[in-house]
Protein backbone atom coordinates (compact mmCIF):
# COMPACT_ATOMS: atom_id res chain seq x y z
CA UNK A 1 0.00 0.00 0.00
CA UNK A 2 1.75 3.66 -1.04
CA UNK A 3 1.13 6.89 0.90
CA UNK A 4 -0.84 9.46 -1.11
CA UNK A 5 2.08 11.69 -0.07
CA UNK A 6 5.63 10.56 1.10
CA UNK A 7 5.91 10.96 5.04
CA UNK A 8 9.19 10.91 6.93
CA UNK A 9 10.70 8.37 10.18
CA UNK A 10 9.87 11.02 12.72
CA UNK A 11 6.14 11.42 11.53
CA UNK A 12 5.71 8.15 11.25
CA UNK A 13 7.16 7.19 14.68
CA UNK A 14 4.94 10.32 16.17
CA UNK A 15 1.93 8.40 14.82
CA UNK A 16 2.30 4.87 16.38
CA UNK A 17 4.17 6.46 19.76
CA UNK A 18 7.85 4.55 19.03
CA UNK A 19 11.79 5.44 19.06
CA UNK A 20 13.22 5.10 15.45
CA UNK A 21 16.86 4.63 14.95
CA UNK A 22 17.50 6.48 11.59
CA UNK A 23 17.54 10.24 10.31
CA UNK A 24 14.58 11.77 11.13
CA UNK A 25 13.67 13.08 7.40
CA UNK A 26 14.30 9.59 5.86
CA UNK A 27 11.55 8.97 3.73
CA UNK A 28 8.66 6.43 3.62
CA UNK A 29 6.22 5.58 0.47
CA UNK A 30 4.46 2.75 1.57
CA UNK A 31 3.57 0.23 4.32
CA UNK A 32 3.72 -3.49 3.07
CA UNK A 33 3.94 -7.45 3.98
CA UNK A 34 7.42 -8.85 3.30
CA UNK A 35 6.31 -10.83 0.30
CA UNK A 36 5.93 -8.09 -1.61
CA UNK A 37 7.92 -5.07 -0.10
CA UNK A 38 9.77 -2.47 -2.19
CA UNK A 39 12.25 0.05 -1.52
CA UNK A 40 10.57 3.00 0.71
CA UNK A 41 8.29 0.42 2.22
CA UNK A 42 8.01 -0.14 5.91
CA UNK A 43 7.67 -3.92 7.08
CA UNK A 44 6.87 -4.92 10.58
CA UNK A 45 8.75 -8.07 12.07
CA UNK A 46 7.36 -9.34 15.95
CA UNK A 47 9.50 -12.60 16.22
CA UNK A 48 13.27 -13.46 16.54
CA UNK A 49 13.02 -16.01 13.87
CA UNK A 50 12.23 -13.60 11.38
CA UNK A 51 14.44 -10.49 12.09
CA UNK A 52 17.23 -11.31 9.65
CA UNK A 53 14.40 -11.95 7.07
CA UNK A 54 12.78 -8.54 7.32
CA UNK A 55 15.95 -6.40 7.96
CA UNK A 56 17.56 -8.03 4.83
CA UNK A 57 14.22 -7.47 2.76
CA UNK A 58 14.04 -4.78 0.23
CA UNK A 59 12.20 -2.86 2.88
CA UNK A 60 13.64 0.63 3.85
CA UNK A 61 12.35 0.86 7.40
CA UNK A 62 11.63 -2.51 9.75
CA UNK A 63 8.96 -1.92 12.57
CA UNK A 64 10.62 -4.40 14.91
CA UNK A 65 10.36 -4.77 18.55
CA UNK A 66 13.54 -5.09 19.63
CA UNK A 67 16.89 -2.24 18.90
CA UNK A 68 18.98 -4.17 16.93
CA UNK A 69 21.93 -3.60 14.27
CA UNK A 70 20.47 -1.30 11.41
CA UNK A 71 21.59 -2.15 7.79
CA UNK A 72 23.16 0.45 5.92
CA UNK A 73 20.81 2.30 3.83
CA UNK A 74 17.67 1.48 6.31
CA UNK A 75 15.85 2.75 9.16
CA UNK A 76 14.08 1.06 12.65
CA UNK A 77 10.55 1.56 13.98
CA UNK A 78 11.05 0.21 17.82
CA UNK A 79 7.55 -1.06 19.17
CA UNK A 80 6.18 -2.51 22.04
CA UNK A 81 3.98 -4.59 19.47
CA UNK A 82 4.66 -4.01 15.74
CA UNK A 83 1.68 -5.96 14.54
CA UNK A 84 -0.58 -3.50 16.37
CA UNK A 85 1.25 -0.59 15.27
CA UNK A 86 1.09 -1.60 11.90
CA UNK A 87 -2.22 -1.91 11.88
CA UNK A 88 -2.49 2.05 13.81
CA UNK A 89 -0.62 3.00 10.63
CA UNK A 90 -2.88 1.07 7.61
CA UNK A 91 -6.30 2.40 9.48
CA UNK A 92 -4.80 6.23 9.50
CA UNK A 93 -3.63 6.00 5.62
CA UNK A 94 -6.53 3.74 4.55
CA UNK A 95 -9.53 5.00 7.16
CA UNK A 96 -13.15 2.96 6.40
CA UNK A 97 -15.45 5.23 5.02
CA UNK A 98 -19.12 3.54 5.31
CA UNK A 99 -21.01 4.14 2.39
CA UNK A 100 -24.29 6.19 2.04
CA UNK A 101 -25.34 5.15 -1.23
CA UNK A 102 -25.43 1.45 -3.19
CA UNK A 103 -23.29 2.71 -5.90
CA UNK A 104 -20.75 5.13 -4.73
CA UNK A 105 -20.70 8.20 -6.37
CA UNK A 106 -16.63 7.93 -6.39
CA UNK A 107 -17.27 4.61 -8.45
CA UNK A 108 -16.38 4.96 -12.21
CA UNK A 109 -18.13 2.53 -14.24
CA UNK A 110 -17.27 2.09 -18.67
CA UNK A 111 -19.16 2.31 -21.11
CA UNK A 112 -21.75 -0.32 -21.83
CA UNK A 113 -21.45 -1.66 -18.52
CA UNK A 114 -24.93 -3.35 -16.94
CA UNK A 115 -25.12 -3.04 -13.81
CA UNK A 116 -28.04 -4.81 -12.28
CA UNK A 117 -30.26 -4.31 -9.75
CA UNK A 118 -29.30 -4.94 -5.66
CA UNK A 119 -25.82 -4.72 -6.75
CA UNK A 120 -23.82 -2.51 -4.11
CA UNK A 121 -20.34 -0.56 -5.82
CA UNK A 122 -17.75 0.64 -3.00
CA UNK A 123 -16.18 4.01 -2.83
CA UNK A 124 -13.13 4.56 -5.81
CA UNK A 125 -14.30 1.18 -7.26
CA UNK A 126 -13.27 1.42 -10.90
CA UNK A 127 -15.38 -1.08 -13.42
CA UNK A 128 -14.88 -1.13 -17.32
CA UNK A 129 -16.16 -1.46 -20.78
CA UNK A 130 -18.68 -3.89 -20.95
CA UNK A 131 -19.27 -5.67 -18.12
CA UNK A 132 -22.38 -7.31 -16.56
CA UNK A 133 -22.86 -7.50 -13.03
CA UNK A 134 -25.60 -9.61 -11.55
CA UNK A 135 -28.21 -9.01 -8.91
CA UNK A 136 -26.90 -9.16 -5.00
CA UNK A 137 -22.56 -9.07 -6.17
CA UNK A 138 -20.87 -6.99 -3.59
CA UNK A 139 -18.06 -5.02 -4.55
CA UNK A 140 -15.77 -3.14 -1.75
CA UNK A 141 -14.01 0.18 -1.68
CA UNK A 142 -10.65 0.36 -4.33
CA UNK A 143 -11.50 -2.93 -6.14
CA UNK A 144 -10.58 -2.47 -9.85
CA UNK A 145 -12.06 -4.50 -12.66
CA UNK A 146 -11.56 -4.09 -16.14
CA UNK A 147 -13.15 -4.83 -19.84
CA UNK A 148 -15.71 -7.21 -20.42
CA UNK A 149 -15.91 -9.23 -17.27
CA UNK A 150 -18.62 -10.54 -15.98
CA UNK A 151 -19.77 -11.46 -12.30
CA UNK A 152 -22.48 -13.79 -11.49
CA UNK A 153 -25.02 -13.07 -8.17
CA UNK A 154 -23.95 -13.12 -4.81
CA UNK A 155 -20.39 -13.19 -5.33
CA UNK A 156 -17.86 -10.68 -3.20
CA UNK A 157 -15.36 -8.63 -4.21
CA UNK A 158 -12.64 -7.28 -1.51
CA UNK A 159 -13.71 -8.87 1.81
CA UNK A 160 -10.58 -8.60 4.42
CA UNK A 161 -8.17 -11.37 4.52
CA UNK A 162 -8.02 -14.47 6.83
CA UNK A 163 -4.96 -13.03 9.07
CA UNK A 164 -5.20 -13.11 13.26
CA UNK A 165 -2.44 -13.13 15.31
CA UNK A 166 -3.34 -15.61 18.67
CA UNK A 167 -3.20 -13.08 21.41
CA UNK A 168 -3.87 -14.63 24.87
CA UNK A 169 -7.70 -12.09 25.26
CA UNK A 170 -8.09 -13.46 21.69
CA UNK A 171 -7.39 -13.34 18.38
CA UNK A 172 -6.66 -9.71 16.49
CA UNK A 173 -6.93 -9.50 13.17
CA UNK A 174 -4.46 -8.00 10.83
CA UNK A 175 -6.28 -4.98 9.09
CA UNK A 176 -6.41 -5.22 5.26
CA UNK A 177 -5.62 -2.06 3.16
CA UNK A 178 -4.83 -3.89 -0.16
CA UNK A 179 -7.40 -4.85 -3.28
CA UNK A 180 -8.94 -6.93 -5.63
CA UNK A 181 -8.17 -6.20 -9.47
CA UNK A 182 -10.08 -8.39 -12.00
CA UNK A 183 -8.07 -7.62 -15.44
CA UNK A 184 -10.33 -7.87 -18.67
CA UNK A 185 -12.39 -11.28 -19.73
CA UNK A 186 -12.64 -12.43 -16.53
CA UNK A 187 -16.03 -14.31 -15.61
CA UNK A 188 -16.71 -14.90 -11.96
CA UNK A 189 -19.43 -17.13 -11.26
CA UNK A 190 -22.36 -17.02 -8.74
CA UNK A 191 -21.15 -17.11 -4.89
CA UNK A 192 -17.60 -16.91 -5.07
CA UNK A 193 -15.42 -15.07 -2.62
CA UNK A 194 -12.22 -13.08 -3.32
CA UNK A 195 -10.48 -11.73 -0.39
CA UNK A 196 -8.15 -7.91 -1.15
CA UNK A 197 -4.76 -7.94 -0.09
CA UNK A 198 -4.08 -7.50 3.03
CA UNK A 199 -1.91 -4.50 1.82
CA UNK A 200 -1.00 -5.23 -2.02
CA UNK A 201 -3.64 -6.86 -4.61
CA UNK A 202 -5.60 -9.87 -5.22
CA UNK A 203 -5.11 -10.08 -8.76
CA UNK A 204 -7.30 -12.37 -11.77
CA UNK A 205 -5.26 -11.52 -14.83
CA UNK A 206 -6.87 -11.87 -18.32
CA UNK A 207 -8.94 -14.68 -19.69
CA UNK A 208 -9.48 -16.23 -16.69
CA UNK A 209 -13.35 -18.38 -15.70
CA UNK A 210 -13.75 -19.33 -12.65
CA UNK A 211 -16.50 -21.31 -11.66
CA UNK A 212 -19.54 -21.27 -8.75
CA UNK A 213 -18.39 -21.39 -5.04
CA UNK A 214 -14.73 -20.20 -4.97
CA UNK A 215 -12.83 -18.46 -2.65
CA UNK A 216 -9.45 -17.04 -3.39
CA UNK A 217 -7.70 -15.89 -0.67
CA UNK A 218 -5.64 -12.40 0.12
CA UNK A 219 -2.68 -11.60 -2.29
CA UNK A 220 -3.28 -14.31 -4.15
CA UNK A 221 -2.13 -13.59 -8.26
CA UNK A 222 -4.27 -16.17 -10.66
CA UNK A 223 -2.77 -16.35 -14.26
CA UNK A 224 -4.05 -15.52 -17.85
CA UNK A 225 -6.69 -17.87 -19.01
CA UNK A 226 -6.75 -20.41 -15.97
CA UNK A 227 -10.24 -22.41 -15.54
CA UNK A 228 -11.05 -23.50 -11.64
CA UNK A 229 -14.35 -25.21 -10.81
CA UNK A 230 -16.56 -25.13 -8.20
CA UNK A 231 -15.56 -25.51 -4.59
CA UNK A 232 -12.11 -25.10 -5.23
CA UNK A 233 -10.41 -23.25 -1.97
CA UNK A 234 -7.42 -21.26 -2.12
CA UNK A 235 -5.57 -19.90 0.28
CA UNK A 236 -3.58 -16.56 0.37
CA UNK A 237 -0.20 -15.63 -1.37
CA UNK A 238 -0.25 -18.34 -4.05
CA UNK A 239 0.92 -17.96 -7.17
CA UNK A 240 -1.19 -19.52 -9.94
CA UNK A 241 0.87 -18.88 -13.36
CA UNK A 242 -1.13 -18.81 -16.85
CA UNK A 243 -3.14 -21.46 -18.25
CA UNK A 244 -3.27 -23.30 -15.26
CA UNK A 245 -6.60 -25.82 -14.88
CA UNK A 246 -8.13 -26.78 -11.22
CA UNK A 247 -10.83 -29.08 -11.21
CA UNK A 248 -13.84 -29.40 -8.52
CA UNK A 249 -13.33 -29.14 -4.49
CA UNK A 250 -9.66 -28.72 -4.35
CA UNK A 251 -7.53 -27.14 -1.50
CA UNK A 252 -5.05 -25.21 -1.92
CA UNK A 253 -2.38 -24.00 0.81
CA UNK A 254 -1.12 -20.70 1.35
CA UNK A 255 2.39 -19.19 -0.39
CA UNK A 256 2.99 -22.46 -3.00
CA UNK A 257 3.49 -21.61 -6.52
CA UNK A 258 1.27 -23.74 -9.27
CA UNK A 259 3.62 -23.62 -12.26
CA UNK A 260 2.29 -23.08 -16.11
CA UNK A 261 -0.22 -25.27 -17.54
CA UNK A 262 -0.59 -27.58 -14.77
CA UNK A 263 -3.57 -29.53 -13.77
CA UNK A 264 -5.07 -30.54 -10.91
CA UNK A 265 -7.50 -33.03 -10.98
CA UNK A 266 -10.57 -33.25 -8.71
CA UNK A 267 -10.61 -33.45 -4.31
CA UNK A 268 -6.55 -32.92 -4.61
CA UNK A 269 -5.33 -30.85 -1.85
CA UNK A 270 -1.84 -28.83 -2.38
CA UNK A 271 0.56 -28.78 0.28
CA UNK A 272 3.45 -27.53 -1.91
CA UNK A 273 4.73 -26.10 -4.91
CA UNK A 274 3.98 -27.76 -8.27
CA UNK A 275 5.69 -27.80 -11.46
CA UNK A 276 4.15 -26.43 -14.60
CA UNK A 277 3.06 -28.66 -17.37
CA UNK A 278 1.68 -31.67 -15.65
CA UNK A 279 -0.78 -33.21 -14.05
CA UNK A 280 -2.02 -33.42 -10.10
CA UNK A 281 -3.76 -36.00 -8.10
CA UNK A 282 -4.83 -36.87 -4.61
CA UNK A 283 -3.34 -35.50 -1.09
CA UNK A 284 -0.65 -34.54 -1.23
CA UNK A 285 -1.02 -33.68 -4.37
CA UNK A 286 1.00 -35.43 -6.37
CA UNK A 287 1.74 -36.77 -10.29
CA UNK A 288 -1.79 -38.42 -11.09
CA UNK A 289 -0.49 -40.81 -13.07
CA UNK A 290 2.18 -41.99 -10.28
CA UNK A 291 -0.55 -41.58 -7.54
CA UNK A 292 -2.71 -43.59 -9.56
CA UNK A 293 -0.43 -46.57 -9.73
CA UNK A 294 0.11 -46.19 -6.17
CA UNK A 295 -3.35 -46.68 -5.65
CA UNK A 296 -4.06 -49.64 -8.04
CA UNK A 297 -1.04 -51.34 -6.26
CA UNK A 298 -2.61 -50.31 -2.96
CA UNK A 299 -5.74 -52.17 -4.02
CA UNK A 300 -4.38 -54.93 -5.41
CA UNK A 301 -2.38 -55.57 -1.84
CA UNK A 302 -5.69 -55.77 -0.17
CA UNK A 303 -7.16 -57.92 -2.82
CA UNK A 304 -4.15 -60.10 -2.43
CA UNK A 305 -4.37 -59.91 1.61
CA UNK A 306 -8.33 -61.22 1.33
CA UNK A 307 -7.38 -64.01 -0.67
CA UNK A 308 -4.33 -65.52 1.51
Amino acid sequence: MKFKSVQTLKLIADLIDASFVGEPEFEITGINEIHVVEPGDIVFVDHPKYYDKALHSDASIILIDKEVDCPVGKALLISEDPFRDFNKITKHFNPFIHSKESISESAVIGEGTIIQPNVFIGNHVSIGKNCIIHPHVTIYDHCVIGDDVTIHANTVLGADAFYYKNRPEGFDQLVSGGRVVIKDSVDIGASCTIDKGVTGDTTIEEGTKIDNQVHIGHDTVIGKKCLIASQTGISGCVIIEDNVTIWGQVGITSGVTIGKSAVILAQSGVSKSLRGGKSYFGYPASESREKLKELALFKKLIRDRKKA
